[in-house]
């Protein structure tokens, strides 16, 4: 009985339903085993559906889970959807049709594939950002942000109410607490005479969710904030919009708070390397010192951080963010048209291309003149964009000769460049390259760079111009967005003092509004809906009742940064998560993911299982213990080549003869290099008139290109098709068979046809023509051996994840047993279940022919028994004066000596010798005979 492709659709079919209605993979707490949680990032559902670089990382987390469940573990492994989002209220916005029923359509067909592929899920659990049962405890969570405040001393979050105890007691004079840079001292009086509003002004700068003036990537076309990771090169990743930065009240996240936190906890991650050098370069730690200049002419300051204050010798001017928050006010009548012209332009860059562009030098002077602490000199003021607003204080004091960017920056506007020795070795009477001045730092002469810091530390402090200080590039999240489709962030405004909406009124539904566009007045769509005011006693009221509820909605992330806690217990509706369930499930103990949310999902993720584990609800403090970066399945390109201003189409061979367009044409109508010219002209209606200029034989043939696999290029596979000619459990074989699973890989079809013989050559192991035929017979010491060598080399790969070798150890084990013609019960049992992790359903199919009725999964693990991996005999390869002669296969247990005599005694070393003694024999044990004569 072959292993067709009609039996393959059969076999795959039956299991897939099986498994649903038995309930395969539901999980439940169980004390008696211990647990393992298996997570994958849960997928965004566009409308295009899966290709085949998708189900990569869902593979091979899939076999990790059955993996571990072989092994005796209790196995969480759950499937949701991060449902919320742009590109669907954007598509919204284009048809009129509600987010939320594309959003399910797009599921559905997720759904339909991922099951398609055999995956262990428990759908029980399934979670969706965006049902008002989920979203409801994301609000819940942010009311609990809302409601807490960092304390120092105890390093952790705690209830506002305490913050307002100790203002109510001594005011925040003694209080160490983090909170916004400009907090005002107050007394214990002020804070008892001062208003309700006032007293919120005061709780917003500690609160951990806090609304406030903040720098954000605005896009006019989309109506709504974006984040860092949404934009570039200053256009919209959805839809190429251009993106400028604005000032905007804001609702953000006091993710700052656990800076010092998040860099720490790496050092107790089982991640990549990679990723957790990304996070510590992102939270960026720097320890150095706090100046202030004071403004010229004012009585304000100017406070820059520096990690070498040593250097403040070598200061010749100073540059502000343009953003920063004194421009304006220090920025003379003469300069301010030069001024205002550069901060408009600012504005169309993000930060992102802000940092990235270091040859393009651009800025403003503002007129303006800070004070040199120590010299009394004037130092000119400028605004340059490769200074944020963000980071530290948007101010730097500028040190061209030991810092790249100011030394462009004042060369490029012909500023003054002072002499700084290397190391802080600051010579007296150096001289300034421009004005032929002195620098005056005899205090520094001498001292190495740390004994220079310190000096200077100390004299910032003695002379009340300074402070030590540590800095983070970390900032806080913005977390609002000015759109629809996402969670309402669950506060309401009494006088415009922002307000918690009731815990027992949530969730707080998204109201049905006539267009997902913000309003002619630019406020979010939620404007637009008739009933979105709030009464603290009955709820959501129409408008012109109650109090106005906040318009604008929570980011993707806030859904995703706790959702691995509602898979632990996802129908509870009086918590998040049952104390049971955290307690015994606690946190995941393998995530598979892209590397590429290394500074966004993974920060937020951790930072809310901090606070959670903070206030009290979950007993761990960091998400995932183990987390594997699954690399990037690349797409093989086809091109077709476009004279310029015509529709005739040139073969790759002849493409240099004219000028061309270099055009992606769909991978489906190429066969390997060769293009089905009728095809490509129905494949899109201005090419149903082209023409092509052949190759000699008359073919057309395409360039390729490997890159990122992507509707965009027309190089995606569709999965669905290569499950229908080679089923599922080739697919998955396949795509762990591509490399190692961490690695970027370019896809290749032609591959799945040999897996697809592997597992025809497996299927045959267990019959005998049409009929299945396993025998009882005892297996021989061969047929162990191979197996036993496969159960080794299996168990040790898979508990180092590296599931594209346990392929091969499969395929080794079933063309050796083929040979040696087994199909002895006692041997091919194990190796089904070996099999079973990768190729799930031809598995099942076999294990229940075998005579089991429970399902494979509650198999246990093979155990190896090293005996069978002994050699009862060793074949030497014998040399005579370094050449190999012969080979000589003697009982492994013999002596150097017995091993010895055996080689003299074999006739073929008498020839070698003609009578002569050997000088000298060498023997290594196991491995090799040398013969020296």
């Amino acid at each position: 009985m072959e292993y067709s492709a009609d039996l393959i659709k059969q076999v795959e079919e039956k299991w897939r339903k099986k498994w649903q209605q038995d309930k395969t993979y539901s999980a439940k707490i169980n004390s008696e085993k211990p647990k393992h949680y298996v997570l994958d990032m849960f997928p965004y559902p566009s409308g295009a559906g899966l290709h085949v670089g998708h189900p990569l990382g869902y593979i091979a987390s899939d076999i990790h889970a059955r993996f571990k469940r072989l092994q005796g573990y209790n196995v969480l492994h759950p499937m949701g959807y991060d449902a919320f989002g742009l590109p669907a209220e954007q598509y919204a916005i284009q048809t009129g049709q509600h987010p939320a029923v594309t959003t399910e359509q797009n599921i559905k067909r997720y759904r339909e594939q991922l099951d398609r592929l055999g995956f262990s899920f428990d759908w029980d659990r399934e979670v969706r950002t965006c049902d008002p049962e989920y979203y409801k405890w994301t609000q819940w969570i942010f009311l609990q942000l809302f409601d807490s405040w960092y304390c120092k001393d105890a390093d952790k979050a705690l209830p506002i109410s305490e913050l307002i105890e100790v203002f109510e007691q001594e005011g925040n004079k003694n209080l160490n607490a983090v909170c916004d840079e400009d907090t005002e001292i107050f007394t214990a009086d002020d804070w008892k005479n001062a208003s309700d509003s006032e007293k919120e002004a005061i709780l917003q700068k500690y609160r951990l969710a806090y609304l406030s003036e903040a720098v954000v990537n605005w896009c006019p076309e989309l109506g709504t904030v974006l984040a860092n990771d949404e934009v570039k090169d200053g256009v919209s990743e959805r839809g190429g919009f251009p993106v400028e930065q604005k000032k905007m009240k804001q609702w953000s996240m006091r993710i700052t708070a656990y800076a010092q936190r998040l860099l720490d906890g790496l050092d107790k991650l089982d991640w990549p390397d990679a990723i957790k050098e990304v996070q510590r370069n992102w939270i960026g730690r720097s320890q150095g010192a706090a100046i202030w200049f004071d403004v010229s002419g004012s009585d304000r300051k100017i406070e820059v951080f520096t990690t070498r204050p040593d250097t403040i010798f070598g200061v010749s001017f100073m540059v502000l963010a343009p953003e920063h928050e004194l421009v304006q006010e220090i920025t003379t009548d003469e300069q301010h048209d030069d001024v205002e012209k550069y901060i408009d332009q600012t504005k169309k860059r993000s930060e992102r291309d802000r940092m990235a562009d270091v040859k393009n030098v651009s800025g403003a002077f503002t007129g303006a003149y800070v004070e040199h602490p120590f010299t009394g000199e004037q130092i000119p003021v400028w605004i340059g964009d490769y200074v944020l607003a963000g980071y530290g204080t948007g101010a730097i004091m500028a040190v061209p000769s030991g810092d790249q960017r100011d030394w462009d920056f004042a060369r490029h506007f012909d500023l003054p460049i002072p002499n700084v020795i290397e190391g802080a070795d600051i010579s007296e009477g150096a001289n300034d390259q421009k004005s032929g001045k002195l620098t005056n730092s005899q205090f520094l002469d001498g001292l190495k760079v740390k004994g220079a810091i310190k000096k200077a530390i100390g004299a910032l402090i003695e002379k009340g111009i300074g402070e030590k200080k540590i800095n983070y590039k970390l900032r806080d999240a913005v977390f609002g967005r000015q759109r629809y489709w996402g969670e309402p962030i669950p506060v309401y405004y009494e006088n415009g003092v922002p307000k918690s909406v009731r815990t027992e009124h949530l969730p707080l539904e998204l109201p049905e509004v006539e267009s997902y566009l913000p309003t002619k007045d630019g406020e979010p769509p939620l404007k637009r809906a008739d009933k979105w005011n709030y009464d603290p006693e009955k709820g959501v009221v129409p408008n012109g009742e109650g109090f106005p509820l906040e318009l604008t909605t929570m980011p993707g992330w806030a859904g995703s940064s706790w959702y691995f806690l509602r898979y632990e217990d996802p129908n509870n509706s009086e918590e998040f998560a049952s104390q049971e369930a955290v307690n015994y499930w606690k946190n995941v103990d393998f995530y598979m993911g892209g590397a590429e949310h290394g500074t966004g999902h993974l920060l937020y993720f951790r930072f809310w299982t901090k606070f959670l584990n903070d206030r009290g609800h979950i007993p761990f403090d960091e998400p995932a213990q183990k987390l594997t970066n699954q690399g990037m399945i690349q797409g093989d390109s086809r091109f077709v080549y476009r004279i310029e201003d015509s529709n005739d189409f040139v073969t790759f061979s002849k493409r240099k003869e004219h000028k061309t367009q270099r055009l992606h044409v769909d991978v489906n109508i190429v066969d390997g290099d060769k293009l089905n010219m009728e095809a490509f002209k129905k494949w899109r209606p201005e090419f149903k008139d082209a023409t092509f200029i052949t190759e000699e034989d008359g073919t057309y043939k395409c360039g390729s290109e490997v890159e990122k696999m992507s509707k965009s290029k027309f190089n995606v596979i569709n999965p669905d098709d290569l499950c229908d000619q080679y089923g599922a459990d080739a697919l998955r074989l396949h795509e762990m068979f591509l490399g190692p699973v961490e690695m970027h890989k370019p896809w290749n079809t032609q591959g799945i046809d040999g897996v697809s013989k592997f597992l025809k050559r497996f299927w045959r192991l267990f019959h005998s023509g049409d009929e299945f035929s396993v025998v009882e017979e005892k297996p021989t010491k061969d047929e162990l051996k191979v197996l036993h060598t496969c159960i080794k080399a299996m168990t040790e790969d898979l508990e180092k994840d590296s599931f594209n070798t346990c392929v091969s150890h499969l395929m080794i084990c079933v063309n050796e047993l083929s040979s040696l013609k087994c199909n002895k019960h006692e041997v091919l049992e194990p190796l089904t279940i070996l099999a079973s992790c990768h190729a799930p359903h031809i598995t099942e199919e076999l294990w229940e022919k075998l005579g089991h009725e429970s399902s494979i999964i509650d198999a246990d693990w093979p155990k190896l028994n090293e005996d069978y991996l002994t050699e009862d005999e060793i074949e030497y390869p014998v040399s005579f004066n370094g050449k190999m002669r012969f080979k000589l296969k003697v009982d492994a247990n013999l002596s150097k000596d017995e091993v010895e005599k055996a080689v003299l005694e074999h006739e073929r070393t008498a020839q070698q010798l003609k009578g002569n003694e050997p000088k000298k024999i060498i023997v290594v044990p196991g491995r090799i005979v040398n013969v020296v004569h």
